[in-house]
């Protein structure tokens, strides 16, 4: 059971030096400084939480919302991908009947939000979310477009790595858990203070999907791996939610 000392100890870490996961206070990454936790979590009665939580079913996650590609009348621009992967344990057992979420920008590095003023096109087929349930092997798939970079005012020519956005839930609304995947060779990594708030270079590696030839389609989509930990030494890292 986790405890208050528990969890001071694990804020007091990601305050600290770092490590594998991202660090709350990270200087570079301005709106952490401002933004993260400056009071001690504590303990909640989790029934009482969720009375106030939206609950799900089988039946309310349709087998055809983890395809980005199809959602409107017509195709989205941009190169077509697909991601898929394993979430799992500490001990590499399948995390079954997962409910997954993902949301990106679109080809041209903007997203489908009034809040984003980005001076790049919307596309009107690409609205940029998507979810499905893990299988019996713990298995996730979405069909989506690969996200282009875009530009945030966090420092002088500041840009994100193209990425997108998971979000995991267990077996109710009030365990989620956040991260982001990015795609191999980016070269916008080292000037990502986002990406770099992870300190340990071998968790970093860890959100970073592997193009997988196998996945790939003949002239019609790229093929990518990720696979998602949720405990353990080689735990994915995780955004403090």
């Amino acid at each position: 059971m986790t405890t208050q000392a528990d969890i001071n100890r694990e804020i007091e870490e990601l305050r600290g030096s770092g490590g594998p996961q991202p660090r709350l206070d990270y200087p570079p990454y301005r709106s952490s400084v401002l933004r993260h936790p400056t009071r001690e979590k504590h303990l909640v009665d989790p029934e009482g939480v969720e009375l106030w939580a939206p609950c799900f079913g089988h039946a309310d996650v349709g087998g055809t919302e983890s395809d980005l590609t199809i959602q409107h009348a017509g195709e989205p621009l941009g190169e077509r991908i697909v991601v898929t992967g394993r979430v799992v344990d500490g001990e590499g057992r399948p995390v079954r009947n997962q409910l997954v979420e993902i949301w990106q920008a679109n080809a041209s590095g903007r997203y489908w939000h009034q809040r984003d003023q980005h001076p790049a096109p919307l596309d009107p087929n690409f609205t940029g979310a998507g979810r499905c349930l893990t299988d019996g092997d713990g298995v996730y798939t979405f069909q989506t477009i690969r996200p282009g970079a875009y530009p945030w005012r966090n420092h002088v020519n500041a840009w994100r790595p193209a990425h997108i956005h998971f979000s995991l839930f267990g077996t109710d609304f009030t365990q989620r858990l956040v991260t982001q995947m990015y795609f191999p060779g980016d070269p916008l990594f080292d000037q990502d203070p986002i990406y770099q708030s992870v300190t340990d270079q071998k968790a970093r590696d860890l959100l970073v999907a592997a193009y997988d030839h196998s996945l790939t389609t003949p002239e019609y989509r790229l093929g990518y791996r990720w696979d998602i930990v949720l405990s353990g030494t080689h735990r994915t890292p995780l955004e403090d939610s």
